[in-house]
């Protein structure tokens, strides 16, 4: 049993709950004017573990199981088994903490605007995931292929332009400083990872033009 599953059963059971109390939604959604005003600073964990419909639900879990399990494991070979899950567990709740600042500075004042869903921390440890193995291929809807880093470059993008659009109901602020919350977690923690990162990528060619 690794802390992945008990993270993915937690978030399931929970998530589960609430979709059928309202109350519970409302009262640890990500709502940034009552942590403002009421200092209900709890909803920045307590949102990332509801989510808002059973897609939702699935969609955030299914990348969790694909990159926690190899990331929980990368750091028990680094700091050990204890140490490696500490770090695992500081990772994921501190990229669901850490995505949702940007957030909450700009909606403190916007009483109508609720988030929800742990994207900034599995964000976050898809990017970890991706500065450990660069060229490894991840797949979009298990069709289009990418490798990790291509694919990191492109999600940034388009979470920064669509976050500054705001054209949807999708928090992609929470994805973007997720995944580089990731970036800077290998920086500050394993700074050998980004050289290893810059060394794989520029052994990359292009498939059947080298």
């Amino acid at each position: 049993m690794t802390l992945t599953y008990v993270i993915i059963g937690i978030t399931v059971l929970i998530s589960w709950y609430g979709f059928n109390q309202p109350d519970i939604m409302r009262k640890h959604m990500m709502n940034p004017f009552l942590i403002h005003s009421r200092q209900q600073y709890y909803r920045f964990i307590t949102s990332g573990f509801i989510h808002k419909d059973f897609v939702h639900l699935l969609w955030n879990m299914l990348s969790l199981y694909f990159f926690g399990s190899v990331v929980e494991q990368i750091f028990k070979d680094i700091w050990g088994s204890t140490l490696g899950a500490v770090y695992f567990i500081i990772l994921y709740v501190l990229g669901i903490i850490v995505s949702d600042i940007p957030t909450y500075f700009k909606h403190r004042n916007n009483p109508g605007y609720n988030a929800l869903g742990a994207s900034g921390g599995v964000a976050s440890v898809i990017f970890v995931s991706i500065i450990f193995f660069p060229l490894n291929y991840i797949c979009l809807y298990f069709a289009l292929c990418i490798p990790g880093f291509i694919l990191g470059t492109l999600y940034l993008i388009y979470s920064y332009f669509y976050g500054r659009k705001s054209m949807d109901n999708i928090n992609h602020d929470a994805h973007m400083y997720g995944a580089l919350f990731g970036l800077v977690f290998c920086v500050v923690m394993y700074p050998s990872s980004i050289k290893s990162f810059f060394e794989q990528i520029m052994e990359w060619r292009i498939p059947g033009l080298f």
